[in-house]
């Protein structure tokens, strides 16, 4: 907070500033700098004017304010995809965003509000879309059942966290009759920031990061799901597509990557192999991410990389990420990168 009232004391002597003159003034490195300026630019304090390195900072004469939208809508009858029609002609988005980023934004809103529309039983949902000078943010909340109880209940899982698992393998549906399960799996992917929250579980990917994060939250009901993205980014929906549906599987969804230390830290027994690859069987690859995980007991490998490779031989299995401490186990089982 100190370093921004010196930043905005700085730009008002002297009306206009660079980024440099801020740096040295200041005595803090650029993405320090960085940071604050984009706050105050957020917040209508600041107007940046020009690009890159010759940007230059002023005091707004204007509070230039986030552009927001806020709708309830009642699910019954209603069409995702004018819903979002209504938001691009608010929002003037095709005009605002990159087309890579439109079309990312589109794929997600439209498969999340279908989602609510077909799965959540509740009678409406509330939707908010922000757009700023960095990021396009949506969130969509329903009141229904709860996409990970909906998911344990299906399946016959244990709890909820079990369901959460299920979900981030991709092809997970409760509703095979008219959806393949693909859609929450691809837009967790396409946004910056994906959060899916229902009763007590925080499902947070983090795609700027590569990592994915389960916590424990206040119960709420029904399902919020928070997609944001920046408006300069460079991710594209066919790219993702083309990753985990490649033109050798006839762009089919046959191809998962699963992040191990979701189902827990340590390893030890085949039943625990038996339940994380549960549901595994229908993919083609399966990349196995052991960032995080500690140990691992011979009897879970070898369920793993004998047992289910033995009876499914059709099926690739790949590692990565993984540690000192569990590489020795591995070594003599499978070909991992580190």
């Amino acid at each position: 907070m100190k370093t921004m009232e010196e930043i905005l004391r700085l730009i008002k002597q002297e009306r206009a500033v660079s980024g440099k003159e801020i740096q040295e003034h200041l005595g803090i490195s650029r993405q320090a700098m960085n940071k604050h300026l984009k706050k105050l630019i957020q917040k209508g304090e600041v107007l940046k004017i020009g690009s890159t390195k010759g940007a230059m900072y002023r005091i707004a004469g204007k509070i230039i304010a986030p552009e927001h939208f806020r709708k309830v809508y009642l699910l019954k009858g209603l069409e995702e995809d004018k819903a979002f029609s209504e938001i691009v002609t608010c929002f003037n988005l095709r005009k605002k965003l990159r087309k890579n980023v439109f079309d990312l934004i589109n794929h997600a809103f439209t498969e999340i509000l279908n989602n609510a529309i077909e799965h959540s039983l509740s009678s409406k949902c509330r939707v908010e879309i922000l757009v700023d000078q960095y990021v396009c943010k949506f969130l969509i909340r329903d009141f229904g059942i709860g996409i990970f109880h909906s998911i344990r209940d299906k399946f016959g899982l244990k709890d909820e966290y079990a369901a959460v698992g299920e979900l981030i393998k991709g092809k997970t549906t409760t509703m095979k009759e008219r959806h393949t399960g693909e859609g929450v799996f691809f837009t967790s992917k396409s946004g910056d920031r994906v959060v899916f929250r229902s009763h007590k579980t925080n499902l947070i990917f983090d795609n700027l990061k590569g990592d994915i994060i389960v916590e424990e939250k206040k119960f709420v009901k029904g399902t919020e799901v928070e997609f944001g993205i920046s408006r300069k980014s460079r991710r594209d929906i066919t790219g993702i597509f083309r990753f985990y549906a490649p033109e050798e599987f006839d762009y089919g969804f046959e191809k998962t990557k699963v992040f191990v230390k979701l189902f827990q830290r340590e390893y030890v027994s085949r039943s625990e192999a038996k339940r994380m690859l549960f549901g595994l069987d229908k993919f083609r690859e399966i990349i196995l991410n052991f960032k995080g995980v500690r140990s691992l007991g011979q009897g879970f490998v070898d369920e793993i990389f004998r047992v289910f490779q033995k009876q499914h031989p059709e099926i690739k299995i790949s590692v990565e990420n993984v540690n000192p401490s569990i590489a020795p186990i591995l070594m003599h089982t499978v070909d991992y990168k580190n």
